[in-house]
């Protein structure tokens, strides 16, 4: 299967850690502004990023999730011939492609690192019906509902998460972000959580909203805690 997945390289010589991008759009279309323009800013952090367009509705799961793994198996597989140290690959995902960075950071092999924005974590609690709808069709159970939430899926395999959310997001509530973190810390996975007391949901790199713009540079210095960003970086 051909994977729509475009690389944009940092530039400096490897090898370099990367990030799998994954957009949101509710399974239903891919957010452009949650695409290249963060890949860009990765790129400029000295982070390889490769973004995901990701199969969507009438697709339903697990299509998007076995687009996620493959995409993450072919960056650590063949990521070395491009400057990309196999070693440290995560996942960026938004909204909807939060819930598939997720799950796919709950998968056998995951990546290495993790970070959520404004995540659709539940599907069963405050959850976003839409992303719902589109990921599992119509008729969900209760019981399919709490499989596929993330929450459910947490174990002390997972990686560590950057995690970040508006307090009055409308779309996509706060508590779904909170799930994940309360469910990480119960096992022990290391976490990282920024709550800004507003903005709209699927603000990406929020640029025209300078006090949630910061999360950008919240999470350069997380990455750096890892290892992941060069200390004389700016």
């Amino acid at each position: 299967m051909n994977l729509d997945l475009v690389h944009v390289p940092t530039g400096e010589p490897g090898p370099r850690p990367a990030f799998l991008v994954l957009p949101g759009g509710a399974y239903g279309h891919h957010g452009p502004h949650e695409g290249e323009p963060v890949a860009a800013w990765l790129a400029g952090i000295g982070v390889h990023a490769f973004v995901l367009r990701y199969r969507v509705a009438p697709h339903r799961h697990p299509a998007p999730l076995d687009d996620a793994t493959q995409a993450l198996a072919r960056i650590r597989r063949e990521g070395p011939a491009l400057g990309v140290d196999p070693g440290r690959v995560g996942v960026l995902g938004f909204s909807a492609g939060g819930h598939l960075a997720a799950t796919l950071a709950n998968q056998s092999d995951p990546p290495d690192l993790s970070v959520l924005a404004y995540p659709v974590i539940s599907l069963a609690h405050e959850h976003h019906e839409g992303s719902v709808q589109n990921l599992l069709g119509e008729g969900v159970t209760a019981e399919q509902r709490r499989e596929h939430s993330a929450d459910q899926q947490v174990s002390v395999r997972t990686p560590p998460a950057f995690v970040w959310h508006t307090a009055d997001d409308a779309t996509v509530p706060l508590s779904n972000s909170l799930r994940y973190v309360a469910a990480l810390t119960a096992v022990g996975v290391p976490v990282e959580l920024h709550v800004f007391p507003s903005g709209p949901h699927g603000l990406g790199l929020a640029g025209d909203r300078p006090h949630v713009a910061r999360w950008t540079r919240w999470c350069q210095e997380w990455l750096r805690t890892h290892g992941w960003v060069d200390q004389e970086r700016p």
